[in-house]
């Protein structure tokens, strides 16, 4: 009988795989995003669901290749997950307990479907002469099916409820940034592009009077600092970068004032292009933001690099900075 069960066991493949796939109603830098960084898989991932007191710890980057996540529960056991490939936008491998005998890899498939994304998640098992690895996976394949199932569909359900916009395209950077002295003039106005440019063009020449007048030099590109918006009035404030600050600088007039900008963690985008479309690239940012899981610190903000008097408007340069929580 013995003998039976070994030759049967030889006989029986050495590795196991699952493949379960799904449609999602989201761009597939969004569903990229929520595989390739462990920290938001633990929003969807059937191991919390599975055994929501288990310990879990996250090493390594943030997010793509060498990101560690290990866990130790009284249901899930112990083990280590690593991301081993890391494509933008369409595939994510994973190694779980690399090194150890019966180690296993998973993968994530992702494909543009029309604006929506379909995505496949295999996981694949090498048994290799564990003769008993190979009948425990006759039972286990159907155990990570039904859980690769339902941890799909709450991937679904999740990325279905964030922002919707691609941006998959963005250039994004994320950096450290020093405060610097601006001079800035609080400022409103429809938002409307015609009428935005109308009130920064009056509040720039403003607070270049005011600049001439106090003896300060220009130190950067202008920017724009939003404040607040209500959908019917847009509440920035206009700025220009300034040196030569000292203790005898009014800084709390009626109109221009002087004060710092944000210090610390930012993203930061380059956008190419006409003023008009800032917009969609700050609907873009929000998709991002909320995708990847970051929080926002503070108030976002516009610096215009280029002079639209001397640059043509599919030219223009714009960085875009949102301050975000480490």
């Amino acid at each position: 009988m013995v003998t039976l069960l070994l030759i049967v066991g030889l006989v029986l493949p050495r590795h196991a795989r699952v493949d379960v796939e799904t449609r999602i109603d989201a761009h597939p830098a969004t569903v990229f995003a929520l595989v390739n960084d462990f920290r938001r898989h633990s929003v969807w991932s059937p191991l919390t669901a599975t055994d929501p007191n288990a310990r879990v710890v996250f090493s390594g980057p943030a997010r793509g290749v060498g990101a560690t996540v290990t866990w130790d529960g009284a249901i899930v056991g112990t083990g280590t997950q690593i991301i081993t490939q890391s494509r933008p936008f369409e595939f994510v491998e994973t190694a779980i307990n690399p090194d150890e005998s019966g180690s296993a890899r998973t993968w994530f498939d992702i494909r543009d479907d029309g604006g929506a994304t379909t995505v496949t998640w295999s996981h694949e098992t090498d048994y290799g002469y564990n003769i008993v690895g190979r009948y425990f996976a006759l039972f286990f394949a159907g155990v990570i099916e039904r859980d690769h199932a339902r941890g799909l569909a709450s991937l679904k359900d999740l990325a279905e409820t964030l922002p919707s916009a691609d941006f998959s395209e963005l250039k994004i950077e994320q950096l450290v940034v020093e405060a610097t002295d601006i001079a800035y003039l609080p400022t409103r106005s429809a938002p409307e592009p015609a009428a935005i440019s109308e009130a920064m063009g009056d509040a720039y020449f403003e607070i270049l009077s005011f600049i001439d007048r106090q003896g300060l030099a220009e130190a950067g590109a202008p920017i724009a600092i939003t404040r607040s918006f209500s959908g019917a009035e847009l509440l920035f404030d206009a700025a220009i970068p300034v040196r030569g600050v000292d203790d005898s600088t009014p800084r709390d007039g009626t109109s221009v004032r002087v004060g710092r900008t944000y210090a610390g963690n930012v993203i930061r985008v380059r956008h190419v292009g006409s003023y008009r479309s800032l917009g969609a690239t700050h609907r873009k940012i929000a998709a991002y933001l909320a995708a990847l899981g970051l929080e926002r610190a503070g108030d976002a903000w516009e610096s215009y690099v280029s002079d639209p008097t001397k640059v043509p408007e599919s030219e223009l340069l714009t960085y875009v900075y949102y301050p975000i929580k480490p």
